[in-house]
């Protein structure tokens, strides 16, 4: 992976970053639970609603008056632009939560360098709650007007440690329940808390890790960046060291090498 840019690097696309979840959140959450939400269905068999497309569409604009020059990668529109520095944007992580009424649901937003996220911000309005974090100058929380620096757990063993492993469906589609039920007898504690916010969880210190397959860059980026500077670790379930291989392990660092040796058990 590439050297991380200086932190006074990144400042005004953090604070770009920052604008960017103000923007989305005044598009989403005044949809959130709404008797007329529209709702569709995607060629994957996922939902759409009419808060996603509009949030992503709030968030792209901002981006070609101000970065014209940076590639854009959204779950709704797609890719278009630089590779070199590009934003990964998820309108609306959790649109199953969303759509249902359940608060657990965020947008996404992060900043990757050559392919390496090193601005993410998570937004996740109904809960009142924002989180952020660029190369360098460490991560951070926003609730009830007080900003809190991050920092990831020191459980140092997996008979303490508590972890989130999203959903069975997903393991079982990557004939990997053999690997989730043995993950459960080693822990302390096993439970499904899903999408964005079990990697907030994480960062915050309140579990230990979090591993799901069947991601898409925009599924993850933001959270990259935010877990790596409150010391956690994110990679691959294999330990490779991307955000493209569709699985990935999030951990408190202290602990990821043992995950890692537990999995390819």
């Amino acid at each position: 992976m590439t050297a991380s840019p200086r932190a006074d690097d990144l400042s005004s696309d953090l604070e770009l970053a920052l604008r960017l979840a103000d923007a989305a959140d005044a598009e989403s959450l005044p949809r959130f639970d709404a008797a007329d939400l529209e709702i569709s269905t995607k060629a994957d068999n996922s939902h759409v609603t009419d808060a996603d497309l509009a949030t992503e569409r709030a968030i792209r604009a901002i981006l070609a008056q101000e970065r014209p020059e940076d590639g854009i990668f959204g779950e709704e529109f797609g890719a278009e632009g630089s590779t070199h520095r590009q934003w990964i944007i998820d309108p609306i992580d959790g649109t199953a939560n969303f759509l249902r009424g359940v608060p657990l649901w965020g947008t996404m937003i992060a900043l990757a360098i050559d392919g390496v996220p090193q601005v993410g911000v998570v937004s996740m309005p109904a809960l009142g709650r924002r989180w952020w974090g660029s190369a360098g100058a460490g991560s951070w929380t926003a609730a009830e007007g007080e900003i809190r620096r991050l920092q990831t757990s020191s459980v140092s063993t997996l008979d303490d440690a508590s972890v989130s492993f999203q959903s069975i469906a997903q393991w079982s589609e990557a004939g990997r329940l053999d690997s989730l039920l043995a993950l459960a007898e080693r822990v302390w504690r096993d439970r499904a808390y899903g999408d964005v916010y079990a990697y907030m969880l994480l960062a915050e210190g309140r579990i230990d890790m979090v591993a799901e397959f069947g991601v898409k860059e925009y599924d993850i980026a933001a959270a990259v960046a935010i877990v790596r500077e409150a010391g956690g670790r994110m990679t691959a379930i294999d330990g490779a060291e991307t955000i493209s291989a569709r699985s990935t392990l999030a951990t408190n660092g202290v602990l990821h090498d043992d995950f890692l040796a537990l999995l390819q058990d």
